[in-house]
């Protein structure tokens, strides 16, 4: 099996061992105490993700960055039986000293038509076989698997590339304490750290970098959850076109990932997705906030062509009507 940190290093622990993971305090998956093996506890499924593409999107601001299509999957548990819907992304993130943040968002049809929405958390120390996670569900309110909205988990992430799949395995570790001998990760010094929020900074628009006309697919509505009522809208494709600020970059919008918004007192987009340049690159974008005040970031290759989408601010447009779904366009902050 590949090392869950493609490029993390071979020959680890396999995440066997009976460490507490105490992870970066920038990215504590909730767990900032630390994430014990979740083994300890009770499995409630076993999932096997199909993958699609694999994107090298190379080392950007954050470390080295790798995003794997999810194309489909099945879950299996004695209380819970689920697809998983295609477009699901899995951003893997392999800091410049070995060790893996993760970030994995996907939406499950249960077997008795159910949706939910299943972000997950996790991280590995440098050299292991194994990402740890811990799954964050938002399922409705009022049904039979309202339990995963309020359980308390931990699981393992493993890729198998031979395959083409990602396992995962799920645990109630309520009963289980994060105990002795901890493992404390520490991210790099002087290097960015990426979010698990989304940026709140605002300003005015300057030039304008690009537009995109993104096309999507049927809306998915989880329904009235523990955050509010999720509502998502999957990403199918579009185009991208330059502008003053990047004139030659063109290209495409990659199928999958979604806009997961979240309707509350009011509504937040939270878009996750990547292009695709003519020329090459990879480009994951965050597009997140009310509307009126969205705020992108970027993540390309640092030392490639579109490198100042990294290091500068932006804003985005709200939506706008577009064939087939919308079209935005994002200005550099002032």
């Amino acid at each position: 099996m590949e090392t869950g940190g493609g490029g993390g290093g071979g020959g680890g622990s396999s995440g066997g061992d009976e460490a507490t993971i105490v992870p970066d305090p920038s990215w504590t998956c909730g767990m900032p105490d630390g994430i014990p093996l979740p083994t300890r506890g009770e499995l409630v499924f076993r999932a096997t993700l199909q993958l699609g593409e694999t994107h090298e999107v190379g080392t950007t601001q954050f470390g080295h960055r790798r995003l794997l299509d999810v194309t489909g999957g099945t879950l299996t548990g004695d209380r819970i039986q689920a697809t998983v819907l295609t477009g699901g992304m899995d951003l893997e993130l392999t800091l410049s000293n070995g060790s893996v943040e993760l970030e994995q968002i996907n939406i499950l049809r249960a077997s008795d038509g159910t949706l939910i929405y299943l972000r997950s958390c996790g991280v590995a120390p440098a050299g292991d076989e194994v990402v740890r996670i811990v799954p964050d569900f938002e399922v409705p309110n009022s049904s039979s698997l309202a339990w995963l909205n309020t359980g308390k988990f931990a699981g393992i992430r493993v890729v198998d590339a031979a395959a083409g799949t990602v396992q995962l395995d799920v645990y109630d570790i309520a009963e289980v304490a994060a105990g002795e001998p901890k493992i404390q990760l520490k991210d790099p010094e002087g290097v960015p750290n990426q979010s698990w929020e989304c940026s709140t900074e605002t300003g005015a628009r300057g030039s304008s970098v690009f537009t995109e006309s993104v096309t999507l697919g049927s809306s998915l509505s989880v329904g009235a959850s523990k955050r509010g009522t999720r509502n998502i809208i999957p990403i199918t494709g579009g185009t991208v076109t330059g502008g003053m600020l990047l004139s030659g970059l063109s290209g495409s919008v990659l199928p999958g990932g979604a806009d997961y918004q979240l309707i509350g007192a009011s509504t937040i987009l939270d878009a996750r997705y990547a292009l695709s340049s003519n020329d090459g690159e990879v480009i994951v974008v965050r597009n997140c906030g009310p509307f009126g005040a969205l705020v992108p970031v970027f993540e390309t290759r640092a030392d490639g062509p579109y490198a100042i989408l990294n290091t500068k601010a932006y804003v985005s447009s709200d939506p706008g009507s577009s064939p087939g779904g919308v079209s935005l366009t994002f200005y550099e902050r002032r």
